[in-house]
């Protein structure tokens, strides 16, 4: 039996063989050949040139079988991938006409779309009124294509007016005639002539000849197959008179194609619809701005809160917002600053709906795994009466729920609790909240939403709700596909039909604006015109500062006690220091030059420079080559170690650190007599800072966070507390989300434990722990928004004592060069759209961070850095 019958059969059990089902080929009465193979999940019939090939009619042996719901279902969307411009409706009419057979149900829709041109035509030659054409110039004279067998889709505007739209982020289309009807090209090689005059052109081909000959290298970049060569080539042979003369350049230049033409007319109909839809959002962020402001009678807190819990002044302005915004039907984004209560604000705003019978359908939250035990508590702990469902577990526990509910429903249920990671794992999951309607969707860590163009963001736009609640403490980037993906979450149904021409517009920008950049060296933006993206994200900003309320520390900081911030310069020791210089002058030679930029790549540089400014034990100095056999040789006969070819073995050690192969030694006790000197151990200039700072801690009766950013720098910490008898409790990456809360409740109720370990990825995000007022980074993060995350967890609502950062940073290492990036990050923060922390700024901070700490030119560390890989995290 062929693949091709099983499928079938596997789809269509009601048929009587692969030769009976509707529209299949099955075997031709002329030899048995067969035409073209009909794939039952829906694939599409192409030929070689793309067209749409004939199916060979079979007849269907009678009786015809009586199709099941489910195989109906099938054979529609199989007739829609084959008729993709066919309304559904018109598709399951034709298909119920011809008793669901496939041919002939296509034959019955031609021969409808024939009757409807021909109708058409007759009333375009007996009206009075002729019908306007799409275009001022007609298809003969502009070039038009006209080739398509398939007769045109014509669009008729219905009389009637559209109902207004409830919701303040509804679209309105009537102002976009485009929306709807495609555009021809400016360019088709078969019609165009060489005689056109600049007079005569349509209205596209002027507007595409005009930005040809006036644009910048870094407008003619943005368009579709246009290289920064191309662009080059388009700027040398300018100015073209005639629209002519520039098809003739695009045609005679072998490095140019008239592809180029239709692309920039790609763009301007693009950049046109864009425009439109701001247009719209400018008129009604107006409107929400003067409605919000004006507010309405004061919200109090709600009485289902329990009396002993109450909002601060500043929360309680952050839940009469919300209330705003949902009497205007508007979605919102709250963007408090980390550790001011976002989440207390939600819930506060949750519990004013259910207090005043505002809803009649479940909330559904969606957090990061590492905050779910935290929303849960808080959530029950502000308020009890909420019924709370955590979708969470494994995948028969997640079944279980998904047939529980599907049979009673969500009716008692006021939350559903779930992450991320379990809202679009698996697609059943993803059609259960696709279909589910939810009243707010609320969304933690909403930064988690800036990229429009990921999978992820297209699962979580499709989540069924009627408003949406975005919350993030991470300043917003000042990059146009980030804002106007914001936008579009934040108002799907204005965006809805322009995500494809926003995804295309700002993300081909973003790619190409570094190109130019650098081939420019900055000198096409300081011509003094702007951008047409420089003008979106201008009026993006205007736009979106209506539905994001953001307070910062610095204007509530009267309701929380003190921060103080210090930098502690710590010099290395000794050997430390010497093995850091030595691997400087590996690097350089006097002239500041690199050696070998085959052999090392600026990334690999920098974090071989980071992890000796931590602790020499990161890098392997202690096991030389000999050690490292003896010690291969030992493992490949012990029977607990999985490897036996000691070779293979020795080959492996050779990439590890000192620590690594100590913790092996540990594991095994073959190699037991290998393993460090506990003063190895503590051989490091932080180390012996914190033999200083952590007596006196304790003695004072503080309490420690400790934040790493790499795990093996953490097993090195964990180890130097267990020589000097500290007490202490440690989170990362790898610790399970369901002992994540129990870590954070032991040491927030057992003032015995004085340190907690935690890594800055994992412990930095959601999770508060105020029994702790003194932090220290013991390395600083690349980014210094994750620095002031792991901060946060400490400096937040609920912190009753003073708190106190030190930050350490070692003396003349790249540690000094990355704080005064950091620093110079943190500068850009003064608004929330204005925080510029793009890919190419993280590029330009590690060229500058290579000629600080290098003492290289800028031009060879860019090659450097160009040539690297991906390397923030210790390789280990």
């Amino acid at each position: 039996m062929s693949l091709r019958s099983v499928r079938i059969q596997k789809h269509f059990p009601s048929s009587v063989n692969a030769g009976t089902f509707p529209g299949s080929t099955g075997d031709a009465a002329d030899g048995g050949s067969r035409k073209r193979k009909l794939s039952c999940d829906g694939d599409e019939l192409h030929g070689d040139g793309g067209e749409m090939k004939t199916l060979a009619v079979v007849e269907v042996i009678k009786p015809v079988q009586v199709l099941t719901l489910r195989e109906k279902e099938i054979m529609l969307q199989t007739f829609r991938r084959l008729e993709p411009n066919a309304e559904i409706l018109a598709s399951q009419d034709c298909l119920v006409r011809s008793n669901w057979d496939l041919e002939k149900a296509r034959q019955l829709l031609r021969e409808r779309k024939f009757e409807r041109s021909s109708i058409i035509v007759s009333q375009r030659t007996t009206s009075s009124t002729p019908i306007q054409p799409t275009s001022s110039a007609s298809s003969a004279s502009s070039g038009y294509s006209s080739s398509n067998s398939t007769p045109k889709k014509i669009h008729v505007e219905s009389k009637a007016k559209k109902p207004r739209l409830q919701e303040a982020g509804g679209s309105d289309d009537s102002e976009d005639p485009d929306a709807c009807q495609p555009q021809d090209k400016v360019f088709d090689s078969d019609l165009d002539s060489d005689d056109d005059d600049t007079e005569h052109l349509s209205r596209e081909r002027k507007a595409v000849l005009k930005y040809i000959n006036e644009s910048t290298l870094q407008q003619l970049v943005v368009i579709k197959t246009c290289s920064l060569k191309k662009a080059q080539t388009i700027v040398e042979s300018r100015p073209y008179v005639t629209w002519s003369s520039l098809v003739d350049a695009m045609q005679n230049n072998r490095y140019l194609s008239t592809d180029i033409l239709n692309n920039c007319q790609e763009l301007l109909r693009r950049r046109k619809n864009i425009s439109q839809i701001m247009k719209k959002c400018t008129k009604m962020a107006k409107r929400l701005e003067v409605a919000v402001a004006e507010g309405g009678e004061l919200v109090k807190q709600p009485s289902i809160i329990p009396e002993t819990l109450k909002l601060a002044e500043y929360q309680m302005i952050g839940l009469n917002w919300l209330v705003a915004m949902h009497n205007e039907k508007t979605n919102g984004i709250l963007a408090d600053e980390m550790g001011l209560g976002k989440t207390i604000q939600v819930i506060a705003f949750l519990a004013y709906l259910k207090e005043n019978d505002l809803v009649r359908k479940p909330h559904l939250i969606v957090v990061p795994s590492s905050t779910l035990c935290n929303w849960e508590n808080e959530i029950m702990r502000w308020c009890p009466s909420f019924v709370v469902e955590k979708y969470y577990g494994s995948l028969e526990e997640r079944k279980n729920l998904r047939i529980r509910w599907a049979k009673g429903g969500l009716k008692d249920t006021d939350i559903v609790l779930t992450t991320y990671h379990m809202v679009a794992s698996l697609p059943e999951e993803r059609k259960m909240f696709r279909t589910t309607q939810m009243c707010y969707a609320i969304f933690d860590e909403a930064h988690m939403l800036k990229n429009m163009t990921t999978q992820r963001y297209d699962y979580l736009d499709k989540i069924n709700s009627e408003r949406r609640i975005l919350l993030t403490g991470t300043p917003l980037q000042n990059n146009l596909l980030e804002l106007m993906s914001l936008l579009c979450f934040v108002m799907p149904s204005l965006f809805a039909k322009r995500q494809d021409d926003i995804r295309n517009l700002f993300s081909r920008n973003a790619k190409n604006q570094v190109k130019v950049d650098e081939e420019e060296d900055g000198k096409v933006n300081g011509n003094g015109t702007e951008s047409f993206e420089q003008n979106q994200i201008d009026q993006a900003k205007r736009i979106m500062r209506p539905f994001v309320l953001r307070r910062l520390k610095r204007d509530v900081l009267k309701y929380l006690p003190p921060k103080t911030d210090e930098v502690k310069l710590i010099p290395m020791t000794e050997a430390q220091g010497r093995k850091y210089r030595s691997l400087v002058e590996k690097y350089t030679q006097e002239t500041g030059v690199v050696k070998g930029t085959a052999e090392f790549n600026g990334l690999a540089i920098m974090m071989e420079m980071r992890k000796l400014a931590n602790h020499p034990l990161l890098m392997r100095y202690h096991y030389t080559d000999a050690k490292l056999r003896d010690i291969a040789r030992r493992l490949a006969i012990d029977t607990q170690f999985k490897a036996t070819n000691a070779d293979y073995i020795y080959e492996d050690l050779l990439w590890r650190s000192d620590f690594y192969i100590h913790q092996l030694t540990q594991k095994y006790r073959t190699i037991g007599q290998h393993r460090l000197p506990i003063e190895l151990i503590l051989e490091s200039g932080k180390f012996q800072h914190l033999d200083k700072l952590l007596p006196k801690l304790k003695a004072e009766g503080h309490r420690v966070l400790i934040f790493s950013q790499f795990t093996i720098m953490m097993d090195i910490l964990e180890a130097y507390m267990k020589i000097r008898d500290i007490d202490c409790l440690r989170l990362d990456g790898s610790t399970n989300v369901s002992d994540r809360q129990d870590l954070i409740d032991n040491y927030n109720m057992d003032d015995n434990v004085f340190v907690f370990l935690l890594s800055t990825r994992a412990g930095g995000l959601g999770i508060n722990l105020t029994a702790a007022d003194t932090v220290i980074i013991h390395d600083i993060d690349f980014n210094p928004y994750n620095d002031k995350q792991a901060e946060d967890r400490c400096h937040r609502m609920g912190q009753t004592k003073p708190v106190h950062i030190y930050k350490f940073i070692s003396e003349g290492t790249i540690e000094e060069g990355m704080l005064m990036v950091a620093q110079d990050k943190l500068k850009l923060e003064q608004e929330v759209t204005n925080a510029n922390d793009s890919p190419e700024e993280d590029r330009k901070s590690m060229v500058r961070l290579l000629t600080l700490s290098l003492g290289m030119d800028s031009e060879r560390a860019e090659k450097m850095i160009s040539t690297g890989a991906s390397g923030k995290n210790f390789q280990e």
